[in-house]
């Protein structure tokens, strides 16, 4: 499944949009390996939530700086 970015939107924000959607992918991986039986670091998690929520921030500004939010 591939998602179509809205016409007219930046290089930019389409980019912008690609990390966060990464990094709430890699996020949700981690997060499911934690309740597997492999082993799991609290840091690693706590890394990976931060920058979730700091690629989640950085879409949101462009949003707002473009107007689109």
């Amino acid at each position: 499944m591939t998602a179509v970015p809205p016409a007219g939107e930046s290089p930019e924000i389409q980019h912008l949009r690609a990390d966060a959607r990464f990094a709430r992918d890699r996020l949700a991986l981690y997060r499911a390996k934690a309740y597997g039986m492999r082993e799991t670091s609290p840091v690693r998690m706590r890394e990976l939530e931060r920058n979730a929520d700091a690629t989640a921030e950085r879409l949101a500004a462009a949003l707002r700086a473009a107007g689109k939010e």
